[in-house]
C-alpha cells in the first residue's frame, strides 16, 4: 500500500455529472467516475506477492471491487455520524447493558477493559434519511476500501470529495489496535499480533488479512495469520508456533468462543493474558441483532437514561425490530412481506430472509432458532449504465468509540450483499464539497 493515498483527479466529465441537481441524480446518471479494477488488482497482487502467494486476484476475486462510486449527500453523512455517536451513548447506559447482557452467553459477562475494536454500522439510504440495518463487530473491508480510495479517479474534483481522510485510514486502524492493547495491558509494548480465522487462506477476504499483516509488520509488530487450532495455551501465555501472542485480531464468527477448536484462545482471553479484539462482550453489547429492538425503542431508551436528542436520533434511524416468539409468530407471518428476518447472532446475511421470499417450510424450521423481525427497508439503487439494471447499495460506516473514520459502499444484486455480482463489490463514497 502506498503512502500517497490522494485520488487521481481527472476533469473530463459529462455535463450531468459536472452540474448535478442532487446526489440522487449522480447515482442515476453519472457513470464517468471510475475505480479502475486493474489498479485495485495490481495493489492487492503486490501485497500478496510480497508473501510468496499467488497473485491472480483478478481471477479469484473478480467482483471484490465495484467500478463506480456511490454518491451521498452531506446531510445523510452527518445523520449517520450522529447515529454512530448516539449508539455509543445509548450502549454506555447501565440499563441498556443489563438488558443486552441478559440474553448474551455467559462469557459476555467478562469485561476485559478494552472497548472491543472497530465497528461496522450498515445503513440503507431512504428519502427520509439513513436507516441502521445492523451493527458488526468484526467488519471486513476497512483496508480494502482504503485501497479503493487510493485508486479512485474523480472527474469533477471542484465539486466532489471523499468524506473522510483516506490517507489516515491505515494509521487509524493501527491506533485502534494499539488502544485496544493499552486499555488492557497498560504501558507494555505491543510486540505480536495473530490474525485469526477458521481456515484463513480459504476466506474470501483473505487478501485483506494480508494487508493487515503487512501493516503491522511495517510498524514493527510481529504478525501472523492463523487458524485458531494452531494456538496453544500454556505457561500463562498464548503461543503460535513457539512464539508468544500479545493480541488477537479476531475475525471468527464464533462470537462466544464456544467451539472446541477455540478453547485455547478462550482460556487465555478469560485469564486476561491475551487481548482479543473484537471480544465476546463487544459482540453482546453491539452486534447481537436483538439489541436493535432496544436501540429503536424510544420508551426503553428514555427509561434507561438516554438523552432526548439520542432518543430522537435512534428512534428515527433504527427500523422497528422485535424478537420472533411463539406469541407473535402468526401475526409476523401474516405481515411477513413487510419484514426482514435475521438470526440474532447471525453474520454475513447467512440464514436471513426477506419476508416475501420466505416459505412456510423455512418459517417452520426457524422456530428452533432465535430470530428477529425487522421492518423491511429497501436498499438504495446505483445505476451503472443507462441500459443496465441498477445495483442495490448499502453504506458501511467504520467507527471506533463513537467516531466514524471511513465510509464505504457495497453494490450487489440479490436478496443480500454479496461479492458475486458483476460490476458490484466494495465501492467508495463521494459527497459534495460543500
Amino acid at each position: 500500500m502506498t503512502n500517497d493515498s490522494r485520488p487521481t483527479l481527472t476533469h473530463g466529465c459529462d455535463a450531468l455529472c459536472a452540474q448535478p441537481a442532487s446526489m440522487d441524480d449522480l447515482n442515476r446518471d453519472c457513470h464517468c467516475v471510475a475505480v479502475p479494477a486493474e489498479s485495485m488488482h495490481t495493489a492487492l497482487a503486490s501485497a500478496m506477492g510480497a508473501h510468496g502467494l499467488p497473485q491472480a486476484i483478478a481471477q479469484t476475486h473478480p467482483n471484490l471491487f465495484a467500478s463506480l462510486p456511490v454518491f451521498l449527500s452531506r446531510q445523510h453523512l452527518d445523520a449517520m455520524a450522529r447515529v454512530v455517536g448516539d449508539i455509543e451513548s445509548a450502549v454506555s447506559q447501565p440499563a441498556y447493558r443489563a438488558m443486552a447482557l441478559s440474553w448474551a452467553p455467559p462469557i459476555a459477562g467478562f469485561d476485559p477493559g478494552a472497548a472491543g475494536g472497530m465497528l461496522g454500522l450498515d445503513f440503507h439510504i431512504t428519502p427520509d434519511g439513513p436507516r441502521l440495518i445492523e451493527i458488526n463487530t468484526n467488519p471486513g473491508g476497512a483496508l480494502l476500501n482504503a485501497l479503493v480510495g487510493q485508486a479512485l479517479r474523480v472527474c469533477v474534483p471542484d465539486t466532489l470529495a471523499i468524506p473522510t481522510d483516506m490517507s489516515g485510514v491505515e494509521q487509524r486502524v493501527l491506533q485502534i489496535m494499539r488502544q485496544e492493547w493499552h486499555s488492557q495491558a497498560g504501558e507494555r509494548p505491543l510486540t505480536s499480533i495473530a490474525i485469526v480465522d477458521e481456515d484463513p487462506t480459504q476466506q474470501y477476504l483473505y487478501p485483506e488479512f494480508l494487508l493487515f499483516r503487512e501493516l503491522f509488520i511495517r510498524h514493527g509488530i510481529d504478525a501472523a495469520i492463523c487458524d485458531p487450532s494452531e494456538l496453544i495455551h500454556q505457561d500463562g501465555r498464548l503461543w503460535l508456533h513457539g512464539q508468544p501472542v500479545d493480541l488477537i485480531y479476531n475475525r471468527l464468527t464464533d462470537f462466544s468462543l464456544s467451539e472446541r477448536a477455540h478453547a485455547a484462545m478462550r482460556a487465555s482471553y478469560l485469564a486476561g493474558e491475551t487481548v482479543v479484539t473484537p471480544h465476546p462482550r463487544a459482540h453482546a453489547l453491539y452486534a447481537d441483532k436483538r439489541n436493535l429492538a432496544l436501540l429503536g425503542d424510544a420508551e426503553f431508551l428514555r427509561t434507561s437514561g438516554a438523552t432526548e436528542s439520542t432518543i430522537a436520533t435512534l428512534a428515527a434511524a433504527v427500523p422497528t425490530t422485535m424478537l420472533v416468539t411463539d406469541h407473535n409468530r402468526d401475526d409476523l407471518w401474516s405481515r411477513r412481506r413487510d419484514m426482514f428476518f435475521k438470526p440474532a447472532s447471525g453474520f454475513g446475511s447467512k440464514a436471513s430472509y426477506r419476508g416475501d421470499k420466505l416459505t412456510r417450510r423455512v418459517w417452520d424450521e426457524i422456530r428452533t432458532s432465535t430470530y428477529i423481525a425487522q421492518a423491511l427497508v429497501p436498499p438504495d439503487r446505483r445505476h451503472t449504465h443507462r441500459d443496465d439494471a441498477p445495483l442495490k447499495s448499502d453504506i458501511r460506516a467504520y467507527a471506533y468509540r463513537g467516531e466514524v473514520f471511513l465510509y464505504a459502499a457495497r453494490l450487489y444484486q440479490g436478496q443480500t450483499t454479496n461479492f458475486r455480482t458483476p460490476g458490484g463489490g466494495f465501492a467508495p463514497v463521494l459527497t459534495s464539497k460543500v
